[in-house]
């Protein structure tokens, strides 16, 4: 498919600010695309790989100007007037490539969907001498064959700002609608489990496309396939998180770490940040805690790492850990330096079957049979299970005393959403005090904010 079809849906996508309007016009794209075009969905999303896929395009907005900037012929510094001016690096691509007399703007174009996604799948992978270049390259290919349309959205996707008001519900609910009209809503559901479960919405075209219901619930949670972890609301203060999640809840610290999901099977373990990157290289001591602590052989946790003085045992901020994350080298001397305790606080997989729609009551009681705690290392997440306000403020205290964030109200029969941020968990922490700041610096503005002073840094 030509990659001019696709950068019409983004038109037509935008043109509307209906949501139904939207999931129409998906829906009719949906039923006609190809399995040799399905990684547009990826692009539809502003990515180019499954969200379980760590690789991401990771292009600045000055690479992108001098790839614009060759592309036609223009001097850098004009490319940053008009991105000054005009707010939208995708829109200064469109003005100057319309502009350029070596480029028509015909419907022509040779571009395809699969030669976008080959050139843009290349980028995350190029390392050393010469990278800059490499990816300039890549891009300016692209914008030298692209209509002045398609260099728009080819710079939004490199930038991952695609502005076209599509979020992975709208395209579940246009898998839903091209697909399952006599059941749609039920198959609204089945398709969100099923991506809650895959994290790929490809695979899930692939099955949804097929109109039957049934060949949805064959997706399965796998080990080594991240999924997004589920997120707190806030809540004021205790007895509106008690209003909120319902009596008896289950209160827990609300930890000032790193959110880590573990996957075990057998001897391997793989570790994930909540962005889905892969840090078990980084944390080899935390492979060594759960092969020697949990019990079973196939295993998904939700925890969080926390840092500790290895000294005192005092509990650090998350700052303190916080370049471990990314660091490649001086693995040891970092294990030594800012040592790491894991906090289990959920489990969504255990000996192949999925505990997605279990209570939490459940899941949190298995956790405390398959973990032997060893402090400092594996524990459970600290936790009380209680209807009594005096109690839970007491454990808030305990949890700031003992350098956390603060607490966590879990609905003790709530069920594992990934992704979502849910109501039946909420987070309590204490109010930020006030700071006198100075402003030192500012960047231009996007969008709306083109031409004015943005974002600060104070």
């Amino acid at each position: 498919m030509k990659y001019s079809k696709l950068a019409e849906l983004y038109e037509q996508i935008s043109s509307t600010t209906k949501r139904l309007e939207k999931t129409d016009i998906l829906a009719k794209f949906l039923k006609q695309l190809d399995d040799s075009d399905k990684d547009a969905l990826y692009l539809l999303l502003g990515e180019i790989y499954a969200d379980y896929d760590e690789k991401r395009i990771g292009i600045s907005d000055q690479l992108a100007i001098k790839a614009i900037a060759k592309a036609t012929g223009t001097p850098n510094e004009k490319v940053v007037h008009e991105w000054k001016t005009i707010g939208d690096l995708g829109k200064v691509a469109e003005k100057l490539i319309g502009k350029n007399k070596q480029s028509t703007l015909s419907s022509n174009s040779s571009l395809t969907i699969q030669k976008v996604l080959e050139n843009l799948r290349k980028l995350p992978g190029l390392e050393g001498k010469g990278t800059v270049e490499k990816k300039i390259s890549l891009i300016t290919e692209l914008l030298s064959s692209a209509t002045a349309k398609e260099a728009l959205y080819i710079i939004r996707t490199l930038l991952s700002d695609l502005r076209i008001g599509i979020k992975e519900s709208t395209i579940r609910d246009s898998l839903a609608k091209a697909f399952f009209k006599d059941d749609k809503k039920e198959a609204v559901k089945d398709i969100q489990d099923a991506i809650d479960k895959s994290n790929d919405i490809v695979e899930v075209f692939d099955m949804a496309k097929k109109g039957k219901l049934k060949d949805l619930d064959k997706v399965h949670l796998e080990i080594g396939k991240p999924i997004k972890v589920m997120l707190a609301q806030k809540a004021k203060n205790i007895h509106e998180a008690f209003e909120a999640v319902g009596k008896p809840c289950a209160v827990e610290y609300k930890y000032d770490g790193f959110r880590m999901l573990i996957h075990k099977k057998g001897n391997e373990v793989i570790l994930f940040t909540r962005r889905l990157e892969n840090v078990t290289r980084q944390f080899p001591e935390v492979a060594d805690f759960i092969r020697k602590y949990v019990d079973g052989n196939s295993v998904i946790l939700d925890s969080e790492a926390v840092g500790f003085n290895s000294q005192t045992k005092k509990y650090t901020s998350f700052q303190n850990i916080s370049q471990r994350i990314r660091r490649k080298y001086d693995i040891e001397k970092l294990q030594s330096e800012l040592p790491v305790e894991i906090n289990v606080f959920d489990i969504l997989y255990y000996n192949g079957e999925s505990l997605l729609n279990e209570p939490f009551k459940k899941r949190t009681e298995l956790i405390k049979k398959i973990i032997k705690s060893h402090p400092y290392k594996i524990i459970h997440a600290k936790q009380i299970i209680t209807s009594d306000e005096k109690k839970a403020g007491e454990f808030f205290k305990n949890a700031l005393r003992d350098n956390q964030e603060g607490v966590m109200f879990k609905n003790l029969e709530a069920v594992y959403q990934p992704g979502r941020r849910v109501g039946h968990m909420l987070k309590i922490k204490p109010e930020e005090k006030d700071l006198d700041l100075v402003i030192t610096g500012a960047e231009y503005g996007t969008g709306k904010r083109s031409g004015w002073f943005s974002s600060f840094i104070l």
